[in-house]
C-alpha cells in the first residue's frame, strides 16, 4: 500500500506535481522533474501522509480543512508548503495565523511547523524581524497576523496557508485583504486549516454554490495511531459526549444551544471593526482560585462606553486565561494599562475579595470595585441580553471563545468564566447607578 501511494504521489500526474508544473510553465521557468527521492523516516510525507491530508485534485481556489484537535492540520499545512516550495509552484507564499506569535510558534517554529519539517539542506532562513522565510531556491514566504489585517493590504502572493481562521479576531477583513492579493501565478490558491466554528465567513466558504472550494473534514481519531495513548484517554474522559468535544474533537459546526439567551445573529449584526473614543473603560473579572492554573479559567473581559455620544458599550478584548493567581493578576494589570481602564469589577461574594488580595500581593496598581448581589446568574444575565437586543452593545472584532460560551449557555446550567466576566463588565457600564450596588475599593491608586 505504501509503495503504491508513493508511486502515485511521485507521478507527474499527481495533483500537486501537475499544479506546480503548470505554474512554473506560466512563469516561464523550466519545468524540471518532481522530487523522486526522499530520505526514509519522518520526512517522507509521501509515505506517511494520509489520503485526506494530500493535495486534492480539481480546479479549486480554496482547500478548506475542517478537523478536530490532533488531526494533523499543522503538519498538513507545513508539508504542503514544503512540497510546493520544492516544486517551485509559487514564488511568494503567505503564512497567516491568529496572531504573530501563533504564526511563529505553530506554523514556523512549532514541532510540526515548517522549520522542523524541513531537511537541513532545504531549510529556509527565518528572519523574525522581517516576518520572512527564504528558501535556498529563492522562494519567499511572509508571515501575517489575523489580528492586524492591514498587513495584507498591498502584498501579492501565489499561495497562502491560513491556520485557525475561525479563531481570528478580524476574519472578514483578514480574508478579504488576503484574497485581493492572491493574484500571482497561473492558479493562485489558498489552504485553510482550522477547527470549525460557525462564523459567517466559514458558512460562506461551505455554501453549496462555492464550486471553487474543496472541503476536507476529519476528527481527532483519524490520527489516533500517531497520538499518545495518555492524550486520547484524557480527552475521552473530559470531552467525549460534550458540546466542546463535538466541536474540538469531531469538528462539528455547532450552532447555538436551544434555550440559550444569545444567538449568533444577535452578535454578528452588532460587530464593528473599531470602537470610537471611549469615556470609560473597565475590566470584568471572574477569578480562578486554582494555584497552578489547571482549574477553571480566570475570566477577563475588557469593555468601554462613550457616555456622551450614544451610550453604547463596546467589548474590546477577551483576555481570559488558565493561569495561577499571580499570572492572571499580571494579565489584568496589563489589560488595565493597555486600555487605560478605570477599574476592575468583580462579584464580592464569588471570589471578588481574592481579586483584591491577589492584585495587592502582586503589587499591581489597579482600582477594584466589588459588587454585592443576591441575584441569580440568570437574573444578572437577562438585562445584558436585553442590551444586545436593543443594539446597545458592539463587539470590536470577533471573540470566538467568548461568543461560543454566550450562544451555548442555557439558564440553570454552569455559568462559564468568560460570560460571567462579560456580564459584570457590561452591568457596571450600563446598568449600575453611582448609588447602586457598587462598593468601591482602591488599591495603590494612580
Amino acid at each position: 500500500m505504501d509503495e503504491e501511494r508513493i508511486r502515485r504521489r511521485r507521478s507527474p500526474d499527481d495533483p500537486l506535481n501537475r499544479y506546480s508544473r503548470e505554474n512554473r510553465e506560466h512563469r516561464g521557468v523550466a519545468p524540471g522533474e518532481p522530487v523522486s527521492v526522499l530520505p526514509p523516516g519522518d520526512f517522507d510525507w509521501e509515505a506517511k501522509g494520509r489520503d485526506e491530508q494530500w493535495f486534492p485534485d480539481g480546479d479549486w481556489r480554496v482547500w478548506l480543512i475542517l478537523a478536530g484537535r490532533g488531526f494533523g492540520k499543522t503538519r498538513t499545512g507545513a508539508e504542503t508548503i514544503r512540497r510546493l516550495v520544492q516544486q517551485e509552484a509559487a514564488a511568494r507564499f503567505a503564512l497567516v495565523g491568529e496572531t504573530a506569535a501563533d504564526v511563529r510558534d505553530v506554523m514556523i517554529e512549532g514541532p510540526d511547523g515548517i522549520l522542523q519539517r524541513s531537511l537541513p539542506h532545504e531549510r529556509p532562513k527565518y528572519e523574525p524581524s522581517k516576518r520572512r522565510l527564504t528558501w535556498p531556491n529563492g522562494i519567499v514566504a511572509t508571515a501575517y497576523a489575523g489580528s492586524d489585517p492591514e498587513q495584507l493590504r498591498g502584498p501579492q502572493h501565489g499561495f497562502a496557508w491560513v491556520d485557525e481562521l475561525a479563531k481570528f479576531k478580524y476574519p472578514r477583513e483578514t480574508w478579504d485583504n488576503l484574497m485581493f492579493g492572491l493574484r500571482m501565478e497561473r492558479k493562485p490558491r489558498c489552504l485553510v486549516t482550522t477547527t470549525p466554528r460557525p462564523i459567517r465567513l466559514l458558512r460562506e466558504l461551505l455554501a453549496p454554490d462555492r464550486t471553487d472550494v474543496v472541503v476536507t473534514r476529519g476528527s481527532t481519531y483519524d490520527n489516533a495511531a500517531n497520538l499518545p495513548q495518555a492524550f486520547l484517554e484524557d480527552i475521552l474522559r473530559k470531552y467525549e459526549g460534550t458540546t466542546v468535544g463535538r466541536q474540538e474533537l469531531y469538528a462539528e459546526m455547532l450552532d447555538e444551544t436551544p434555550g440559550a439567551l444569545w444567538t449568533r445573529d444577535m452578535i454578528d449584526r452588532l460587530r464593528v471593526s473599531e470602537a470610537p473614543k471611549l469615556s470609560r473603560v473597565l475590566i470584568g473579572v471572574d477569578p480562578s482560585t486554582s494555584a497552578n492554573g489547571l482549574g477553571d479559567a480566570c475570566g477577563i473581559v475588557v469593555a468601554g462606553i462613550d457616555d456622551a455620544r450614544d451610550s453604547v458599550a463596546y467589548v474590546l478584548e477577551d483576555a481570559t486565561l488558565h493561569a495561577s493567581p499571580n499570572k492572571w493578576a499580571s494579565e489584568v494589570a496589563r489589560m488595565s494599562r493597555k486600555y487605560g481602564a478605570g477599574c476592575v469589577i468583580a462579584e464580592a461574594n464569588q471570589g471578588g475579595a481574592l481579586v483584591k488580595q491577589v492584585l495587592l500581593a502582586a503589587g499591581q496598581h489597579v482600582r477594584v470595585k466589588l459588587v454585592n448581589t443576591n441575584k441569580s446568574k440568570t437574573a444578572r444575565a437577562e438585562p445584558i441580553v436585553t442590551l444586545y437586543e436593543r443594539e446597545k452593545v458592539r463587539h470590536v472584532g470577533a471573540f470566538p471563545d467568548l461568543e461560543d460560551e454566550m450562544v451555548n449557555w442555557v439558564p440553570g446550567s454552569y455559568s462559564p468564566n468568560r460570560l460571567d466576566a462579560l456580564v459584570w463588565a457590561l452591568s457596571e457600564l450600563m446598568l449600575f447607578s453611582p448609588r447602586g450596588e457598587v462598593q468601591a475599593m482602591l488599591l495603590n491608586p494612580w
